[in-house]
């Protein structure tokens, strides 16, 4: 008989309100994020020198805004230079505020099962854009950003769905640094202008 079973389910004195608080939350959370920002102003948006480039962050999961589903950061590839180049297995979608170049994108063949595990195709493609357009990166794709002016700076605006992420598969890797890249810097608005401006000098 089933009943036969009860000594296993019965084990265990652990006792925890885990539906309660489920409940607590929903009936909270709407007076807990009405607290978040809806508008974030320029200069609440944090600079970044990232191995991935030069960074000013428009949302993310750590500012305290309001949104729940989406990252976004601009990017500023100073005059005739590149991003790091990296994979994720979100999706991604940049817009050109400005500038020229072209992105190259390495596909993987990636296999999930109780590990995940990926390996890049042997062709690499390349995609020229201008300002007013949008760069779509497919899922697991290694890619990277080239500035084509060596006068002038180019923008760019990422956005990055947390979906991945909040399912427990945060799979960001860095494959390349960018040149500025130093983690002994802290970016700043006066840095970014001399970046911007190509003059910026830092001892390696």
């Amino acid at each position: 008989m089933a009943w036969d079973e009860a000594n296993a389910w019965l084990a265990g004195a652990a006792n925890k309100a885990l539906y309660q608080n489920l409940l607590d939350d929903a009936t909270t959370r709407p007076s807990r994020v009405a607290l978040r920002k809806k508008i974030v102003h320029p200069d609440e948006m944090p600079w970044e020198m990232s191995r991935q480039g030069l960074l000013k962050h428009l949302l993310n999961e750590q500012m305290n805004t309001r949104m729940e589903t989406v990252d976004a950061y601009m990017q500023v590839l100073p005059p005739g230079s590149r991003s790091g180049k990296h994979r994720h297995l979100a999706e991604e979608c940049l817009y050109v505020v400005e500038g020229f170049g072209y992105d190259l994108h390495q596909d993987c063949d990636v296999e999930i099962t109780d590990t995940y595990e990926w390996k890049p195709q042997d062709d690499i493609k390349r995609y020229d854009w201008e300002a007013g357009d949008v760069i779509y990166v497919p899922p697991c794709t290694i890619h990277q950003h080239f500035n084509g002016d060596p006068a002038r700076p180019a923008r760019l605006i990422s956005c990055t769905n947390r979906i991945y992420k909040n399912s427990g598969l945060n799979d960001l890797q860095q494959i390349e640094n960018a040149p500025e890249y130093d983690p002994k810097v802290v970016l700043t608005a006066e840095l970014m202008r001399d970046y911007l401006k190509n003059v910026a000098r830092i001892e390696r």
